[in-house]
């Protein structure tokens, strides 16, 4: 019996997507044994502002990258749109499971949708994308910063510290709280994060092994779509906490990528779409982004970075 030691952050969202690969690497080899090893990180910590006004970065990996590489752990299972572009040397993403619902939710107390919550309804949400997004498609709302994981903030909402709340949907599902969801949101128009839905199993590049122990659970349309969301991300020099979002989908041989950038205050944006080729998703992912700092991402983007 071979034992893998899966790292993974200890929320609840967390542990079902560990446990989720658990199940299906029990199912695919019957000679091995994950062990789960719950990891604290720099993001669960940091619960006292939003991250976007905090110093660092890779708040919710950098612990767990630490230990996969230092041999403590295996493997480790990242929400994907947390992973950095760039990984760290001497990692990889060995592979990508099959996306859930990668579009935004939004939750409200009253059961209302965007366009029906009143003026000056307080909508919750961590995230600069969700808010710059928000801020200039429906004004007239006030955005509330909340941190902490899914319950904490149904929480929030349920003691009336908040009028909604905006979640990603498959957070959500996989919690078997999709009842809550008041509206999935259009993600041509509020288009969700890179890699949004996605779940990653990151493992050493050298561990030749563990990669072809973990290789049937990759899923190649999710694959695809991820890389060309996260090469325009990677283009843009965009991070987790920028409001910029960017979607493809996989139709066969080919692939549409829709990606939009807003100011924080939801004043200036740009949008653009393209199609191409399935099999070059990097490509489109180039292109696309070269396309909107033409049209003045760059200049938007840069407008949230230090001097």
């Amino acid at each position: 019996m071979t034992v893998l030691r899966l790292g993974t952050r200890g929320s609840r969202l967390a542990l079902w997507q560990a446990h989720w690969v658990q199940r299906l690497l029990a199912s695919v080899h019957r000679d091995v044994r994950v062990e789960i090893v719950p990891i604290e990180t720099d993001g669960d910590r940091r619960t006292e502002a939003a991250l976007s006004t905090l110093s660092g970065s890779a708040f919710f990996t950098k612990e767990i990258e630490g230990a996969l590489l230092e041999g403590s752990i295996d493997l480790a299972v990242h929400s994907l749109k947390d992973v950095a572009t760039e990984a760290p040397e001497g990692l990889i993403l060995g592979a990508v499971l099959e996306r859930a619902d990668p579009r935004d939710a939004l939750v409200a107390r009253d059961g209302h949708g965007l366009a029906d919550l009143g003026e000056g309804a307080r909508v919750g949400t961590s995230s600069l994308r969700r808010k710059a997004f928000l801020r200039a498609d429906h004004p007239g709302l006030v955005t509330r910063d909340v941190r902490g994981n899914v319950p904490t903030r149904l929480g929030i909402l349920d003691r009336g510290d908040a009028d909604a709340l905006l979640l990603a949907c498959a957070g959500l599902d996989r919690l078997e709280l999709g009842a809550r969801i008041t509206s999935r949101l259009d993600p041509e128009r509020f288009v969700p994060a890179p890699a949004q839905g996605a779940v990653a199993v990151q493992i050493r590049a050298d561990d030749a092994a563990v990669r072809s122990r973990i290789a049937p659970l990759e899923h190649g349309p999710t694959r695809r779509a991820v890389d060309a969301e996260r090469t325009f991300l990677n283009v843009l020099e965009g991070g987790c906490q920028v409001p910029l979002g960017a979607f493809a989908q996989v139709e066969g041989d080919s692939m549409r990528l829709v990606a939009r950038v807003a100011s924080l205050d939801g004043g200036r944006g740009v949008r653009g779409a393209l199609s191409g080729p399935s099999d070059d998703p990097d490509a489109l992912g180039r292109t696309l982004a070269r396309r909107l700092i033409d049209e003045g991402a760059a200049d938007i983007l840069a407008e949230l970075r230090p001097s």
